[in-house]
């Protein structure tokens, strides 16, 4: 697996991720050997992850939370803050919290509380994007391709999608995407139970 480096203006968001991975790591008890193995990656890659010199790939972090006994929700991360009023109940826009991951491609999380059955996704995918490795979990996802154009594959099945389509499928189906157009692909996604 070969890791997309961070830019040198890398932001507070995309350092939180790795200093998270390892937090919880140490607190689980687990050595960089140990959650390379349970997470089918190498100890010099979730190095690299941890001391925030490459963004992981969409599986990877999938792995590397399922190792953890964690969903990627945890991960994402936010400075800023959330009034009392809005606390569990509304996302601002300035507010959302979000993930990284390699080659650009980005998630901010929409809904505003882990504990409930739904999970609410904004996710980028730059030209030529793509989540190259299939997995699967527990639960059902659905989207909408709000502009671009985007490549579903679900289990053998193959959609190519353009700006307006949706598409729904059960998450233990193996699954994986990208971005064939030449801009932006952008995708609301939505996730039940909140397993991602």
């Amino acid at each position: 697996m070969s890791p997309s480096l961070p830019s040198p203006n890398a932001n507070a968001e995309s350092q939180f991720l790795g200093t998270r991975i390892r937090a919880l790591r140490k607190r689980r008890g687990l050595t960089l050997t140990e959650l390379a193995e349970q997470s089918k990656l190498t100890a010099g890659y979730i190095s690299q992850l941890e001391r925030n010199l490459a963004y992981p790939s969409i599986p990877a972090l999938f792995n590397i939370a399922r190792s953890l006994g964690v969903t990627i929700q945890w991960f994402f991360a936010s400075e800023a803050p959330t009034s009392e009023a809005d606390r569990g109940y509304v996302v601002r826009r300035n507010a959302r919290t979000s993930l990284h991951y390699e080659d650009g491609i980005t998630d901010e999380l929409l809904s505003p509380q882990p504990l409930r059955q739904l999970e609410m996704l904004h996710s980028r995918f730059p030209p030529g994007t793509y989540s190259e490795e299939s997995y699967s979990h527990e639960g059902e996802e659905a989207g909408y391709v709000l502009s671009g154009e985007f490549e579903l594959w679900v289990g053998n099945r193959h959609f190519l999608l353009q700006e307006g389509d949706s598409f729904s499928f059960s998450s233990q189906e193996p699954h994986r995407y990208g971005n064939p157009g030449e801009k932006d692909a952008l995708i609301l996604w939505v996730i039940t139970p909140p397993t991602f």
